[in-house]
């Protein structure tokens, strides 16, 4: 038995009827070209055969005296937690969302283990599916990513003789998760455990810190802070319903965009994301003046260590008041680039405690109500590092990697992006009443992409026969 970590807590505490707050992953296998037609089938027969658990999947809740510990379940029943089915005919990847979209919205019983997976078959072209979702409070993205990849192999016999993931040891290491900072009581346990590094660790946060809040007050245009963000449709309260939207773009054509304006790949996907966010709040005549805000998490997750969540939160505009892609894409890698300077001679305790600084101060002026014509963030975009090499599960080729994240009230859309060696795989997980019909930004991303590969190089054919080429429909 072992106590939660001040933000996994937090997770559980902040889970409302409306939000709940566990993470999914939606994952596209294409079954070997010899493959029976009952393979699924015998997969989930093969798997319900597999009882044996280890952690985090053999652990549930159990709370003492208003506190929250991982105990092990001694009555692990697999058949709450696997679940095999199949899609309603035609079998469109149409079908496949909108059974994510149904069962991502459902809460995960605290009585049980905090996960659950479903096999899905009858999708168009022979292709499987798996979904899972996993508590908030159990991993974080980058650590969902390595559990998954553990349950993988590059050689496709090898991956049909594999565990599942509910059977993969996973290594801890003996040190404490690290403290992420919250507005509130985290940022402060943040702040506490870099004092205690010392004087010399200290004052290079709170030096960092003095110089981002002079730059805004100054009206940097490269520096963004919480607190800055417009109020727009995407900040309402949320509902209960969920829509979930996925789809993949190719990374050599967004490497090629990066490369030609010196930028990163995820400045490009900031650059894709603020210019489908610009378009689709334009076609709803809800476009702020001013640039949206967005919370771009930042892993600090150390090698070796577990599961649970070891995040700090950097602040980006996206630039949504320009109207010209590649400017756009200019003036966001300038506030990244920022922002990563202030950071880049931090430890991982250093990079949360200037976080936590930084979120303090828009945090308490919103719960003071000081600022009625501004909002925190507008939106989390979160990029996660994927395999880099083609990947096998029992067999079959993973062709698609499609996160779903969580909202909270005030931020009705998440953009998760998992990179990978060929495609870069958006998810998008909207509250269906708040953000309508949050698909249309698919293919705004696509047209952005096409925007800046034309202001970035000469285009060898047609804007129209590029995207119907080299985006990959899920």
């Amino acid at each position: 038995m072992h106590k939660l970590s001040l933000i996994d807590d937090t997770f559980l505490r902040l889970e409302s009827r409306r939000q709940p707050l566990h993470i999914g992953m939606l994952m596209l296998f294409e079954p070997p070209a010899d493959a029976p037609p009952d393979f699924a089938a015998r997969l989930a027969a093969r798997l319900r055969q597999s009882t044996a658990t280890v952690p985090p999947f053999n652990q549930r809740l159990e709370r003492r005296r208003g506190l929250h510990y991982w105990v092990d379940d001694e009555e692990f029943d697999l058949a709450h937690h696997f679940v095999h089915t199949s899609l309603p005919t035609p079998g469109r990847i149409r079908e496949l969302l909108a059974l994510v979209s149904r069962v991502h919205g459902g809460h995960l019983d605290r009585a049980y283990p905090l996960w659950r997976i479903y096999l899905i078959e009858g999708i168009e072209g022979g292709r499987v599916a798996v979904y899972l979702k996993v508590h908030h409070a159990v991993v974080d993205g980058v650590a969902g990513i390595r559990l998954l990849m553990q349950s993988m192999s590059t050689d496709p016999a090898l991956s049909a003789t594999m565990p599942p993931i509910w059977e993969v040891p996973t290594r801890k290491s003996g040190a404490q998760p690290l403290p992420v900072p919250t507005p509130a009581a985290g940022g402060l346990v943040a702040l506490r455990e870099v004092a205690r590094a010392g004087f010399s660790s200290t004052l290079p946060v709170l030096r960092q810190a003095r110089d981002a809040l002079n730059d805004a007050r100054l009206r940097d245009p490269d520096v963004a802070l919480v607190g800055q963000a417009p109020p727009c449709i995407l900040n309402g309260k949320i509902s209960a319903t969920r829509r979930f939207a996925a789809q993949q773009y190719s990374t050599p054509r967004m490497r090629a965009v990066a490369a030609a304006c010196e930028a990163t790949l995820n400045d490009v996907v900031l650059a894709m994301c603020g210019g489908a966010l610009r378009r689709y709040l334009q076609s709803l005549d809800a476009l702020p003046k001013k640039p949206l805000i967005a919370g771009v998490p930042v892993s600090v997750r150390r090698e070796h260590t577990g599961f649970g969540n070891e995040v700090a939160f950097t602040i980006t505009h996206l630039a949504t008041h320009i109207d010209d892609p590649l400017e756009r894409l200019r003036a966001i890698k300038r506030c990244m680039d920022k922002a990563k300077q202030r950071m880049k001679d931090f430890s991982p305790v250093q990079v949360q405690s200037y976080a936590a600084l930084m979120l303090m101060p828009g945090a308490i002026a919103a719960v003071l109500s000081r600022f009625k014509d501004r909002t925190l963030g507008n939106v989390v975009v979160s990029h996660v590092p994927g395999p880099r090499e083609d990947m096998y599960w029992q067999g079959a080729r993973l062709s698609g990697l499609y996160p779903a994240s969580l909202l909270l009230d005030g931020l009705g859309l998440n953009i998760t992006v998992i990179s990978r060696h060929d495609f870069v795989d958006f998810g998008l997980i909207a509250c269906r009443k708040t953000v309508p019909q949050v698909q249309r930004v698919l293919d705004y991303l696509e047209d952005e992409l096409v925007a800046l590969e034309a202001a970035t190089g000469p285009s060898p054919a047609p804007a129209a026969k590029r995207t119907r080429r080299s985006r990959k429909k899920t």
